[in-house]
């Protein structure tokens, strides 16, 4: 038995250097148990000091070893199980399970989703976010942040801003200002939807990306060209996601993707899914992206949501995504990817096939899709004149304190035509 107490700092130095060669080379070619034995047989040929020796070598705790020094005393025919029933460090979140939900506070406001893929993305680094936690009583390990994260299905992403194009220095306050104004609508009860237009596809037998379980060798036949056929057209669906409910509208139209088109998408939502589960709602909360058919300049996305609120009676809040971030929109990553994802490989040899493959999407966590195809003719070149533009900003549209160009509400016309009372948070225009 070698006795450490008496043993010179050069002699303690080589048997330090052996031990840990031993240790690296042994380690991950044995069990939990194994190993626990192994420590406490190197901890017992040591002698007085031999357990502190190991553990501190190893990095394994002083129990540990202990532990495997009763079990080696013990005789008797070795334990079939690694651990005994119930043993081992229980998981953080069913230490402190307001854990998980903590950690989706933090991110939830900054989040994106790329459209062609259903993971989720944030900007936020795992040391940022577990001091956060920490500090707000849920002290919690990198590793552990970086678990539960990958399990929520979040990949970090360093370099996402740059890829994004410029950003607009209030670009995080707006997505704050948003996620606030969603959280209040949906504690008040009230919908709240995100909207946009998904990618335009051509319908016909054309090559779909990804790569879906067939026959070996039967491969599904496509146009070698992918020229879009005069006889089938086009599809543009464009959706309405319920934050809240986690439910999804996509109306798929094949005119033309217009402001027109995405306010009609908007009411044949509400009035055959919106209503009926909110009768009593007072004014809907909408979150878009800064361009296209519902653009934050777009002043006919304006005045058709005007009807919209005539037709509902309810007052319609519009807050813009920033420009240059039109991935973050929620109905990107909690809805469109989801879609892309089912339909991969799959020629959409038609209408009926892309209506049917959107309605049949679905997720673990409940996602549910309606889809109707939209053979309305919407018309281009709409313009709305200076002076009528003037007017309606005067007496229908009342912008927010912050950010007015991206955050308004529009109020349903009175019996008499007079303004609109206002909201406390918002300036007059």
């Amino acid at each position: 038995m070698v006795k450490l107490r008496t043993m010179a700092a050069d002699e303690r130095e080589r048997l330090e250097s052996a031990l840990t060669r031993r240790w690296l080379d042994l380690r991950e070619s044995l069990d939990e148990r194994s190993r626990r034995l192994w420590l406490a047989a190197e901890a017992r040929s040591l002698g007085y000091g031999g357990v502190a020796l190991v553990a501190s070598v190893t990095r394994v705790a002083r129990d540990t070893i202990s532990d495997g020094i009763k079990e080696l005393s013990g005789g008797g025919p070795a334990a079939r199980r690694v651990r005994r029933p119930g043993a081992g460090r229980k998981r953080a979140e069913q230490v402190d399970p307001g854990l998980p939900a903590a950690l989706d506070a933090l991110v939830e406001p900054v989040t994106r989703g790329d459209p062609e893929s259903p993971l989720r993305w944030t900007a936020l680094s795992l040391n940022a976010l577990a001091g956060e936690l920490t500090r707000r009583g849920h002290p919690v390990s990198d590793d552990t942040v970086r678990r539960l994260l990958t399990e929520a299905g979040y990949s970090l992403q360093g370099n996402a801003k740059v890829l994004e194009g410029s950003q607009h220095p209030d670009r995080n306050a707006q997505f704050a200002y948003i996620s606030q104004q969603v959280a209040a609508q949906i504690a008040a009860g009230e919908p709240a939807v995100s909207v946009d237009t998904k990618k335009k596809e051509k319908v016909g037998a054309f090559a779909n990306g990804g790569a879906e379980w067939r026959p070996a060798g039967d491969p599904e036949q496509v146009n070698v060209h992918d020229f879009t056929g005069k006889e089938l057209g086009k599809a543009i669906p464009y959706g309405v996601y319920d934050i809240a409910a986690d439910t999804g509208w996509v109306s798929v139209g094949t005119d033309a993707d217009t402001a027109q088109f995405a306010v009609n998408t908007l009411r044949t939502w509400w009035n055959r899914v919106g209503k009926p589960a909110c009768p009593h709602a007072s004014r809907l909360l909408i979150t878009a992206d800064s361009g296209g058919s519902n653009g934050s300049r777009l002043r006919l996305w304006k005045t058709e949501l005007a009807k919209f609120a005539d037709e509902t009676g309810m007052a319609v809040t519009v807050c813009h995504l920033p420009p240059g971030t039109s991935k973050w929109n929620k109905i990107e990553h909690r809805l469109f990817s989801f879609i892309s994802k089912n339909w991969r490989a799959r020629p959409l040899t038609s209408h009926e096939v892309i209506i049917n493959t959107i309605a049949a999407t679905t997720t673990k966590t409940g996602l549910t899709i309606t889809a109707e195809l939209d053979t309305g003719t919407y018309p281009t070149g709409i313009k709305i004149t200076d002076r009528e533009m003037k007017f309606f900003e005067k007496t229908r549209l009342n912008r927010h304190h912050f950010h007015g160009n991206w955050n308004y509400t529009i109020h349903p016309a009175t019996t008499h035509g007079d303004q609109p009372s206002q909201d406390p948070h918002l300036d007059s225009r």
